[in-house]
């Protein structure tokens, strides 16, 4: 892209207003013989003084411009016609190494059909005897918990005797020094006492206990139903060796756009679609951007409505499908070569409670007339390229800040991390993230993840943990009234891109002008 047709890009995107394909492709051409930056200066002000202002820039519009301001031109329109192919820059083509790949992705988890809840108390019940026996598997496979025997097994042995039970975690009390649970299993509970002269990592472990959460106690035989607790073991995900893709295909993971919202960073997004069709950054962005096969984004694709309290008024879309109508207009801008796979948030227009269906059609329709997508439920499972993606929006991380000690909203990754150690996505019950009663525990992380990839908190972070890239996608929407109130310090705008090959991270930060 030639200077002067970045700066006449740059002032579009700065004055709020994106081109579309063919409109940039016409201004790329057109900029060989004119100056860029003085017809988009011509077509703002023309916009600007329409009766109805538009987002998207058409090729259409832009030739009225072109005849009218000008006309000189006029003469060599039938030369700009057909634009040329492939955009240049520094006489070098951008050529999409992606393009020539055959996409490679199935998916192995997906709620969306399967979710047949009423809520009837029978269903409580198997929801939760689902998740105790399905997570007491994953405890028993370990060498050091197969011994494990039932609570009402253990509770008859003699006092001061070495046993093991598994249990969920029914309730935490702490008394100065002391850390008290109540652990139950199918048929009987038991207290659990932690003590000061216990070693400090079990007090550090009980502390990090969350209520409803499926572990192995090892403890001693205290007096009637009392237990000592010598080991907490938690079913954790095992350490291994990750699943790796053959060749070197990217895979962008975003989340969080909330379009609609009048913190929507447009312009920042707009340049993140750009740097896709290798329109925007330095060479060695643009070759990045010629590897992305995979575009994933982890819900809350629009800002939604009725969300909180007093959010008509920070809303710039107010109708939800006009909402759907304008993510439509950036995803249809996405290389077709590119597969788009989505996932519904917490503002999306599907069910609240976990797990959530795909979007329904009567909102994804927009979506889906504009460009191929896959669309899941949250969570899901994907395999692209060999290596297997979980898709987790986030919305009980909320509860895991709020319970777990020195873990805060600027650090999604030990959130994360906690959730893989208890493999579950939301152990806690009946706090902030409602849960839907299934038969079937959806949230239970049954495959350990190469990439596990969420986002919901703003905040991107990424680590590795025994062989599970952790990846929080951080946002595309300014920092909100309700994070201020929060003390949430948001990081929006910045891309994380995971080389599928290496299982590497390369953040590409689209909050500057010139990457």
């Amino acid at each position: 892209m030639s200077d002067k047709l970045q700066r006449a890009v740059s002032f579009t995107i700065a004055a709020g207003y994106q081109l579309d394909k063919q409109a940039f492709d016409f201004l790329n051409t057109l900029s060989q013989t004119e100056d860029p930056v003085k017809l988009m200066e011509e077509v703002i002000k023309k916009i600007k003084n329409l009766p109805q202002k538009t987002l998207f820039i058409q090729r259409s519009f832009l030739e009225e411009i072109v005849e009218k301001a000008l006309p000189e031109v006029k003469e060599e329109k039938s030369s700009l016609v057909t634009p040329p192919s492939p955009i240049l820059e520094a006489k070098k083509v951008f050529h999409a190494y992606a393009k020539d790949i055959d996409a490679d992705i199935k998916v192995i988890e997906d709620p969306t059909d399967e979710i047949c809840e009423t809520g009837s108390i029978e269903e409580y019940l198997e929801y939760f005897q689902d998740r105790f026996q399905r997570i007491q598997r994953f405890l028993r496979r370990r060498m050091d918990v197969k011994d494990a025997t039932s609570i009402s097994e253990a509770l008859k042995s003699s006092v001061n005797s070495k046993v093991k039970v598994i249990g969920m975690v029914a309730e935490k009390r702490q008394r100065k020094q002391r850390v008290f649970l109540t652990v139950e299993d199918l048929e009987a509970s038991v207290t659990v006492l932690v003590t000061p002269s216990t070693s400090q990592e079990v007090i550090k472990k009980a502390h990090m206990l969350l209520l409803d959460q499926v572990v192995c106690i090892k403890a001693i035989k205290g007096r009637n139903d009392l237990f000592i607790a010598e080991d907490i073991v938690w079913p954790d995900v095992p350490k291994r060796k990750p699943n790796k893709a053959s060749i070197p295909v990217y895979a962008a993971l975003i989340s969080d756009l909330h379009i609609g919202s009048k913190m929507f960073m447009r312009e920042e997004f707009s340049r993140f679609v750009l740097w896709l069709n290798g329109k925007f950054g330095n060479e060695s962005l643009k070759n990045l951007a010629s590897h992305v096969k995979y575009v994933v984004i982890a819900g809350d694709l629009v800002e939604g409505i009725g969300i909180y309290p007093g959010q008509l008024d920070e809303l710039a879309i107010t109708d939800i499908y006009e909402q759907y109508g304008m993510v439509s207009k950036f995803i249809e801008q996405i290389p077709d070569y590119i597969e788009l796979i989505i996932i519904p948030g917490n503002h999306d227009a599907s069910r609240r409670a976990l797990p959530q269906p795909a979007i329904p059609k009567d909102y994804a329709e927009p979506l889906c007339e504009a460009r191929k997508v896959y669309s899941l439920g949250n969570p899901s499972t994907v395999r692209l390229h060999e290596v297997e993606l979980l898709l987790y929006h986030g919305r009980s991380l909320d509860d895991i800040v709020a319970s777990i000690p020195n873990v805060s909203f600027q650090t999604p990754d030990k959130a994360m991390k906690l959730l893989l150690q208890s493999r579950h996505l939301a152990p806690v019950y009946g706090k902030k993230t409602p849960i839907a009663p299934e038969k079937r525990d959806f949230m239970i992380i049954e495959r350990p993840p190469d990439i596990f990839h969420a986002g919901h908190v703003h905040v991107i972070k990424y680590d590795t943990y025994r062989g599970t890239l952790i990846v929080n996608s951080g946002a595309w929407q300014k920092r909100t009234e309700f994070q201020k109130k929060m003390g949430v310090t948001p990081n929006p705008g910045i891309a994380p891109i995971v080389n599928l090959q290496t299982l590497q991270v390369t953040p590409i930060n689209f909050t500057a002008s010139y990457v």
